[in-house]
């Protein structure tokens, strides 16, 4: 099958289900641990999934970064690393397969994205800029206002609706990115952001038509448009599944058409490829120069940035997976159907379903629960301890405080369940529809969260929650009321 074709399959039965489209050859143990435990590892953890052990934990859904499952043509690559440390081939096939999948020239290595975060923002931001974009991330946020930026969130007026059908949520509206330039001057415009599949918002994709009129207004102005691709494959996969125009058209094709729209693309290969480190590419000789000499000093030489040569080698072949269609649908497929499922029996999810994962709206599952005292926190928590499961919140808890101290709350309260491509079941994934239809049938019995231990700086990794009361205790007594002995 070409990577043309649409991957459509009816059941018999009506049923539309999705259908795994590769073989299990190597499996991994999972533990279920018996209730009292999975409460018990919770507490231990300060009410934060990020400080659970993986002993722990039964179905990982916290993100799709690093693990996602590899291909044997992956595995099978690793065994051909060159280990140089500087000049080495592997370096040079991954180079090309990026300028074959990306379209672009110049290729700078990094051990992740948030490297590549970093090295963008000290070059290109100085003191009093401004940086539009369709949504932030987290570590995004952090470096551009470390080195004097402010961003400014310009999405369209359906991207913070959590029930729709506006198929690109991720899209910037135009007029307000218009209005940013105006007010603030070109110059004072370090560059245009998009992010492929906005993490925060539900993983919404952005269309070509939206790429192209931002384009017009860059070169309007002599401003420069950077491409967070971290997760381009899906977001193309979005493209040739909602955009009329590239209904017909290859992945690679959108893939193409996509970056050259922009003038930098970095990405997080933890997610665009299946494996660890990232990267930076350019058609643009004095960007490249630009950047070039920042990774010797912060990640490594020019030939490995970073990254195990053995990840290089796997990234070149995990780069150009992602124009296979069969392989990139695997994960959208996987998460609509859960989405489509919670949907119909009325539990409040992003619709339509996105990119990397389920998310779940917070504030509309546990009403009653006030956003100074984090809903989608609580929510992750009440879902691991009755189930096992593990997501992540996305929400005032990943958020920041102001100069006064006080929490900005978010846009919107989710909690995010990732799908890593290619590693979770069918019977999982129903598993995982049927804890949260308990929970939510016992919403009332989940109560808040306070921080007990709060880092200044990207506190929702380390910090530290705990209850605002003996919640977690009732939850747990009205599951073994319900499931007697079943884990």
């Amino acid at each position: 099958m070409s990577d043309t074709e649409t991957i459509k399959v009816k059941f018999f039965s009506g049923e539309d289900l999705p259908l795994e489209l590769h073989k299990v050859r190597i499996v991994q143990k999972l533990h279920l641990r018996p209730i009292d435990q999975r409460l018990k590892a919770m507490d231990s953890a300060g009410y934060n999934t990020f400080l659970l052990t993986t002993d722990n934990v039964f179905l990982d859904m916290l993100t799709d970064s690093g693990t996602n499952a590899m291909s044997d043509n992956q595995l099978a690559a690793m065994h051909q690393a060159d280990d140089a440390y500087a000049g080495s081939q592997s370096f040079f096939r991954m180079e090309s397969a990026i300028q074959e999948v990306f379209g672009t020239k110049f290729v700078l290595p990094v051990h992740q994205g948030r490297a590549a975060e970093n090295i963008i923002s000290q070059i290109f931001i100085k003191k009093g800029d401004v940086i539009p974009m369709n949504y932030h991330f987290t570590t995004t946020k952090a470096h551009m206002e470390l080195n004097g930026g402010t961003i400014f969130e310009i999405y369209t007026d359906d991207a913070l609706k959590i029930k729709s059908t506006v198929p690109f949520k991720g899209n910037i509206d135009i007029e307000k990115l218009k209005g940013i330039i105006s007010k603030y001057g070109k110059e004072k415009v370090a560059f245009i952001r998009l992010e492929a599949s906005t993490n925060l918002i539900g993983g919404q994709p952005f269309s070509i038509q939206n790429m192209r009129e931002v384009r017009k207004i860059a070169d309007e102005h002599s401003l420069m448009i950077v491409l967070d691709a971290s997760l381009i494959g899906e977001n193309a996969f979005f493209i040739k599944q909602r955009e009329e125009e590239f209904k017909k058209k290859s992945i690679k094709d959108i893939l193409l058409t996509m970056c050259n729209l922009v003038d930098i693309v970095y990405f997080s290969s933890r997610k665009v490829s299946s494996t660890r480190g990232g990267g930076i590419c350019t058609n643009r000789e004095d960007l490249y120069m630009k950047m070039r000499d920042l990774i010797p000093l912060y990640e490594g030489f020019l030939t490995y940035g970073g990254m195990s040569i053995r990840e290089i080698e796997a990234m070149a072949v995990g780069i150009r997976e992602t124009t296979d269609e069969t392989i990139i649908s695997q994960s959208p497929s996987f998460i609509a159907y859960l989405v489509n499922e919670l949907d119909k029996i009325g539990i409040p999810v992003v619709t339509p379903a996105g990119a990397l994962g389920c998310h779940l709206d917070a504030m509309g599952f546990l009403p009653h629960i006030p956003q100074s005292e984090y809903p989608a926190g609580a929510l992750a928590a009440a879902l691991y301890i009755i189930s096992g499961i593990r997501g992540m919140e996305r929400g005032t808890v990943s958020s920041v405080r102001d100069e006064s101290g006080n929490d900005i709350l978010a846009d919107v309260e989710l909690l995010r369940l990732a799908f890593p491509r290619r590693v979770f079941t069918l019977s999982q994934t129903k598993y995982a529809f049927d804890r949260l239809n308990w929970l939510y049938l016992n919403q009332d019995l989940v109560g808040g969260l306070k921080f007990v231990e709060e880092p200044a700086v990207l506190r929702f990794f380390n910090g530290r929650l705990a209850p605002t009361s003996n919640w977690p205790e009732k939850l747990v007594a009205k599951f073994k009321q319900d499931f007697g002995d079943s884990l």
